[in-house]
């Protein structure tokens, strides 16, 4: 593919440490609105070619991410080419970290797919620009309880739009995937008395529900849950979890998950429309995670301060919801629009020379 051509980006950067096994790329979208941000996948690609790609997007939808959260950064990307059970080491970790140093302090990395805190604390050894570290190394640690949080408050905001209330006592919502934000996200809607299905590939995960949330009904599989007669339903697994096969069975009022890259393609957007299912986009949903790691960048980590910041994705996700109905369009491209003005408004500034 042509970099040039095909992605819009400011930088790509591609990272190699033969002795370490270290095969990065870091992509940098956009810095209009500050240094880039965006954490660190690493991933055992099938090809070169397919890690390219996975970083070009994600910067991107980063850039968006951070856009519409309100924050000063832009968007950026990581992936490392390997299998994390195998190929990860301090020193792979800390030669990534001095790449990371390299760009000083256009790219600011943190956790994604495959990396935990004590891989930014590993990382944070050999620069300054890393978030999501361990409470023990200074850092906020996990992002995934104001993820959550911030997937609550987009639900109450989506259930206002739709049903003229924010209530969610009686709703039925189901949750795909019981990990980290998944099973973080049970106390808000159990509280809520909102009435909960869920599912998880893992019997663990399963188990682990069972025995802490007995109120919630566990069901076989995402196939058998999205067609149970859910008021809500909510991805919190992996990507592509809406595509032309699931739309066929979804029997949803509302999708408002965590999960990344929900819809399968681009086109999926305007057919949840069309059949009027309330689809609150995926980037907007999830940001409590990344303005957590925004606010231990840039300063002392508070965590009522970083609360409160995520307890506007309410009132942000009730503004896209309203525009998206005027303009007569779909949530993600009132989403889009929101966020490129923003970054087209804000950026402008760069342009105004300080003396």
């Amino acid at each position: 593919m042509s970099i040039f051509d095909e992605s819009g980006h400011e930088q790509v950067v591609f990272c190699h440490d033969p002795d370490s096994g270290l095969r990065a790329i870091i992509a940098i979208y956009s810095t209009a609105l500050g240094p880039a941000l965006g954490g660190t996948r690493f991933y055992p690609y099938a090809s070169e070619d397919e890690a390219l790609r996975d970083v070009l997007h994600l910067s991107e939808g980063m850039a968006y991410k951070n856009a519409i959260a309100g924050l000063d950064h832009g968007g950026g990307k990581a992936v490392i080419w390997g299998d994390p059970a195998i190929d990860k080491s301090e020193a792979l970790l800390r030669a990534y970290g001095r790449f990371v140093e390299s760009l000083h302090g256009r790219y600011v990395t943190a956790c994604d797919v495959g990396t935990y805190v004590e891989d930014m604390d590993q990382v944070a050894r050999e620069t300054r620009h890393v978030s999501g570290r361990s409470p023990e190394a200074g850092g906020a640690g996990d992002s995934s309880i104001l993820t959550a949080f911030g997937v609550f408050q987009a639900m109450r905001a989506a259930a206002r739009h739709r049903w003229g209330t924010e209530d969610l006592a009686g709703k039925t919502v189901g949750i795909a995937g019981l990990g980290k934000v998944g099973r973080h996200l049970i106390p808000h809607l159990t509280e809520a008395g909102a009435n909960i299905v869920a599912c998880d590939v893992s019997d663990a995960a399963r188990a682990w529900t069972y025995e802490h949330f007995p109120n919630v009904k566990l069901v076989a599989d995402a196939d058998e849950l999205i067609a149970s007669g859910l008021h809500v339903y909510a991805p919190c697994a992996l990507g592509g979890a809406l595509n032309e096969q699931s739309l066929k069975t979804l029997d949803a009022e509302i999708v408002c998950g965590a999960a990344n890259n929900q819809l399968a393609e681009p086109g999926i957007a305007l057919e949840l429309d069309r059949t009027g299912v309330l689809y609150c986009p995926d980037y907007v949903v999830n940001s409590g995670g990344v303005i957590q790691v925004a606010d231990e960048y840039d300063g002392a980590f508070d965590f009522d301060r970083a609360k409160r910041r995520t307890e506007q994705i309410f009132a942000t996700t009730a503004r896209i919801l309203e525009r998206a109905k005027g303009e007569g369009t779909t949530p993600v491209a009132a989403a889009d629009a929101i966020a490129e003005e923003r970054m087209a408004a804000v950026g402008r500034l760069q342009r105004v020379r300080l003396f």
